[in-house]
């Protein structure tokens, strides 16, 4: 099972829904999620935010932030997700940005990317983790790769989030 499958299957099983944030990969994350049959149960939607202003305008990011550091950061793709979740309905937040190339992009090399997850707040479910990542590669693998890498965060967090609503509900054994 690929882990767009596993996390739709995750997301199913504790009945809450994704959403997705995407600068670099320009939809394919959706892409990815929505080519699993039976996505619509829990995949709300996606804003492909591409170009800086917009990740200010649909998804909240601080301008200041934008402003300071630009667009390739790892608090502007976890303000991305966060933002996304809030705007969409959804209970979990997915995001990428960074740059895929040919050029560096705001002072950052091609191959630098952030992938970002938000999750329901409270409890053992809060969850806000960003992954820096370092890619080599030709513009198609870096997307392709930062794809499965914020795919791969995202199972990572509902299934830690699994682990500790059942550890909860068994009294901490």
């Amino acid at each position: 099972m690929n882990a767009a499958a596993r996390a739709l299957t995750l997301l199913a099983e504790s009945n809450q829904t994704v959403a997705v944030a995407e600068s670099l990969t320009g939809g394919l994350v959706a892409a990815e999620l929505t080519s699993v049959p039976g996505a619509s149960k829990t995949f709300r939607g996606s804003v492909t935010a591409y170009a800086t202003a917009l990740k200010q305008d649909l998804l909240g990011v601080d301008a200041a932030l934008l402003a300071r550091r630009g667009a390739v950061d790892p608090e502007v793709a976890l303000q991305m997700a966060v933002g996304v979740r809030a705007r969409l309905g959804a209970g979990w937040g997915i995001a990428t940005t960074g740059v895929a190339g040919p050029e560096p992009q705001d002072g950052q090399p091609v191959g630098t990317v952030y992938v970002a997850v938000c999750g329901p707040l409270g409890g053992p479910l809060g969850a806000e983790k960003v992954t820096a990542l370092r890619l080599n590669g030709d513009r198609a693998e870096i997307r392709k790769e930062s794809v499965r890498s914020v795919l791969d965060l995202l199972v990572g967090e509902l299934s830690e989030n699994a682990r500790a609503q059942d550890t909860e509900q068994n009294g901490g054994n």
